[in-house]
């Protein structure tokens, strides 16, 4: 692998191990990349550059699941756009640049009782925190029709399904698991749409429960330069010196009330 460092971020070229399909525009791929494997933290994500000369910049992806041993990560993401179907055409042995691990984590020193929220595209990065996690966990998935990596959440804790159209589990959303189980927590961890984080943060404040988010937001740069991934926040942040929080560097992952949704 050649690589370019820059602080603890390395971009490297790195190598496709396997890939495949696991729902209608929903891939899986592991990638060969010990140096950011050795590094990374659940809640962090890396930036995959394509082939393509005319498209300047990366793609940000969640990591899913971390094998420091065998130095491999595994992404699952949407294709949705000429970036992220270029990479859902890969196989294994191409060649395949990135950049990380970027961002923050999510906090893995709480033993309390837990509830961890995925909903959408947000599902993959709690795969890695559900494994990571120490404590009694219960998982809370919510999709709008077609299931995906819901067996697997099953090793690390009790999994509990949403769907918009009651195809599977509760009809509704996350929050509507929440009261049909009677499910009850000490500490939240979600990833998901703006929309349902929103409604999770507040259910955390109201029933003064530790809350940690991990936003979805367009990217550019992925190392906090361009500002084009801000969100507001309830602090003055120091780089930019307005009420900004650039959610590549200073998050994906904030405290429920550091950030306004």
């Amino acid at each position: 692998m050649t690589e370019k460092k820059t602080g603890k971020k390395l971009r490297l070229k790195a190598w496709v191990v396997s890939q495949e399909a696991l729902a209608p525009d929903i891939f899986s791929m592991w990638i060969q990349a010990e140096e950011i494997a050795t590094e990374a933290k659940p809640g962090q994500f890396l930036s995959v550059y394509t082939k393509d000369a005319g498209k300047l910049l990366p793609r940000p992806i969640s990591l899913c699941e971390i094998d420091r041993t065998a130095g491999r990560l595994r992404i699952v993401y949407r294709a949705v756009g000429a970036g992220t179907r270029e990479f859902s055409h890969y196989q294994a042995g191409d060649a395949i640049t990135v950049l990380g691990p970027l961002g923050n984590g999510f906090p893995l020193d709480d033993e309390r009782k837990s509830i961890l929220f995925g909903g959408g595209i947000g599902i993959p990065p709690m795969l890695e925190l559900a494994r990571q996690l120490p404590g009694e966990k219960q998982i809370v998935l919510g999709y709008r029709d077609q299931l995906f990596l819901n067996e697997e959440f099953a090793s690390y804790g009790t999994v509990y399904v949403a769907t918009e159209d009651g195809s599977a589990g509760t009809k509704g959303n996350v929050l509507d698991v929440v009261c049909a189980n009677g499910l009850e927590a000490d500490v939240i961890y979600a990833c998901g749409p703006t929309p349902m984080l929103r409604a999770i943060r507040d259910y955390a404040l109201k029933n003064d429960i530790a809350c940690w988010l991990s936003l979805e937001e367009r990217m550019a740069c992925g190392i906090g330069a361009c500002l084009a991934c801000v969100c507001r926040s309830r602090e003055i942040d120091g780089h930019s010196h307005v009420h900004n929080k650039r959610v590549c560097k200073d998050g994906p992952v904030f405290a429920a009330g550091e950030v306004e949704l």
